[in-house]
């Protein structure tokens, strides 16, 4: 007996700006994407994430729910955004947590961004990092936590 619930990705509930290019596949739902935004293949952006004006996401990337990102920002190749921490060892006690990306921003491919934390404006974060904490305007990070 094969008890497989299928689920169609796609674009699903998502308020557009003007020129708005999106490369599918991608999976994108409940989300707003402002003017002059540039969604690569293979991204999901989930619910109530909100792209601002100009700013392009590469592709493989992920931007999950609670994730706000600034204008003009460029985010590369596989970056991954989380959303969540544990405060146990139990999944029961998971918590949506927040983060803001500033204007002029620019992440390198495969940065991981953790929750809770807020990117400055023009801030540079290099390729591979790991971004624990929150960032000043105005600066370059980078490595393993980032710094």
């Amino acid at each position: 007996m094969n008890n497989l619930n299928k689920i169609k990705s796609g674009v699903k509930n998502v308020n557009y700006g003007k020129n708005v290019t999106v490369i599918e596949p991608v999976n994108l739902y409940d989300c707003v994407l402002e003017d002059d935004v540039f969604v690569g293949p293979f991204v999901e952006i989930q619910k109530d994430v909100v792209i601002k004006k100009g700013t392009r996401i590469s592709s493989h990337s992920f931007i999950p729910t609670g994730v706000t990102i600034g204008e003009n920002t460029f985010v590369g190749h596989g970056v991954m955004f989380t959303n969540d921490k544990f405060d146990s060892a139990s999944t029961k006690n998971w918590k949506l947590q927040n983060t803001v990306v500033g204007n002029n921003v620019r992440i390198g491919s495969n940065a991981t961004i953790l929750p809770n934390i807020h990117i400055g404006d023009n801030v540079i974060i290099g390729a591979g990092a790991v971004v624990t904490k929150s960032v000043l305007p105005h600066k370059i990070v980078y490595g393993n936590p980032a710094k």
